[in-house]
């Protein structure tokens, strides 16, 4: 197992936002959570990464170790857990190149940084043609990519996807679903936060179902996508 979550609580000021899910994620694998606006979802993620700070009671081990006790930059740099927020939040006034080599400041091998960018840039072809380019400049696709392309140069165990597919094309959704099933293939866990509920668990093989901050069901993508009440809810009937 890569990741366990158990009785995570959050709350912002006297509201709670998450209370109590639990949940497991192990090396490798694919794992969406879906559910409506405000379900919790991004809470989740933030989470994780330490982000936010958690309730009492609240355990998340990753890799045998505690991560409650790690700060955000430590998930980082230790662990190699990277998230790839809702918006992409790239520094729009640096090129792609500076976005991607900032993303490294705290990674401690340094001889491996060029080959990871290498295969950034094998992945991402857009993102070598245009890499002199300033990041606030580029397409909302292309901006995704450069997120995703900055998370994998900053840590590669497990990346946390908040939305990505949020304001794409179809084609250029697709293409980044493309890359994001590659990079899962050369050994990187992902887990990523979706409203588009059928993209989400046709490119993942396993997910849970968030309701306001409860988990709810949770299966293999194939019996969620088939189960009468994820039907109704997310996908249209």
């Amino acid at each position: 197992m890569l990741l366990s979550v158990e009785n995570l609580r959050v709350s912002y000021d006297r509201i709670r936002a998450l209370h109590g899910i639990s949940f497991q994620i192990d090396e490798g694998e694919i794992v969406c959570i879906i559910g409506a606006n405000g379900a919790g979802k991004s809470t989740t993620l933030r989470a994780i990464s330490r982000l936010i700070p958690v309730e009492e009671g609240t355990k998340m081990i990753f890799m045998g170790e505690n991560l409650l006790q790690y700060s955000a930059d430590k998930v980082v740099s230790k662990h190699g857990i990277s998230h790839v927020p809702e918006g992409r939040r790239l520094f729009g006034n640096l090129t792609i190149m500076e976005n991607l080599k900032l993303a490294t400041f705290a990674r401690k091998d340094k001889e491996n940084i060029e080959l990871d960018l290498e295969r950034v840039f094998k992945i991402f072809t857009r993102l070598e043609e245009r890499k002199t380019q300033k990041a606030g400049t580029l397409s909302g696709g292309e901006q995704q990519m450069l997120a995703i392309g900055r998370a994998f140069m900053s840590g590669r165990k497990i990346m946390l996807l908040d939305e990505p597919s949020m304001g794409l094309a179809p084609l250029m959704m697709m293409s980044v679903f493309d890359a994001l099933k590659e990079l899962n293939q050369e050994g990187t866990t992902i887990l990523l936060v979706e409203q588009n509920a059928r993209m989400a668990l046709q490119f993942a093989q396993r997910g849970y179902v968030l309701e306001n901050g409860n988990l709810v069901l949770e299966g293999g993508a194939e019996a969620l996508l088939a189960n009468p009440e994820v039907k109704k809810a997310y996908l249209g009937g």
